[in-house]
């Protein structure tokens, strides 16, 4: 009986000292955090064509330029680079692609963007971009709107054409399904 009572202390004693051990610390929000936009955007639509992952950076008074300066190859977002999956076969500024999934880059420009699939996944950032993997480079018309996004966005319009969005900037890439 002796046994079994000590056996039962050193068991309740460990188990409080697991507990405190083990606890898990979560860190707080991200500053860029993840989004993800799907084509098409209603819920009640299963049957979807394209699903782009990505992070949303803030302006927080710096300038577009600053952040996405033109002429210089950009991750597209924040953090890893922005991966976009095709469901189906597309053709994206007129060009045909495989289904799959692409890292997506841009190269801004004054009134046009040059948007890249890259077939190199998992990237941080624009860092490690190698052009050799790219799948298609394309161009994409920039314009500008009177409403200001502080958060980097992306969504699909009605016609599945994937718009991005930052302070007045936009960016619209023609995709056909």
């Amino acid at each position: 009986m002796k046994k079994l009572t000590l056996l039962l202390l050193v068991l309740c004693t460990s188990l409080a000292f697991t507990t405190d051990a083990t606890a898990q610390k979560f860190s707080g929000l991200d500053k860029s955090p993840a989004d993800i936009a799907y084509y098409p955007a209603s819920s009640r639509e299963a049957d979807k064509a394209a699903r782009v992952i990505y992070s949303r950076p803030q302006l927080k008074g710096r300038s577009l330029a600053e952040l996405a300066p033109v002429g210089k190859v950009w991750r597209t977002g924040a953090n890893e680079a922005t991966e976009i999956t095709f469901y189906k076969d597309a053709k994206v500024g007129g060009k045909t692609i495989k289904a799959g999934s692409y890292s997506l880059f841009t190269i801004p420009g004054e009134n046009e963007w040059t948007v890249i699939l890259n077939s190199n996944l998992h990237q941080w950032g624009a860092y490690s971009y190698d052009s050799d993997a790219d799948v298609v480079r394309t161009t994409a018309s920039a314009s500008s709107d009177s409403e200001e996004l502080e958060a980097f966005g992306i969504a699909f319009d009605d016609d599945g054409n994937m718009v991005m969005g930052w302070g007045t900037t936009r960016v619209t890439l023609p995709i056909s399904y």
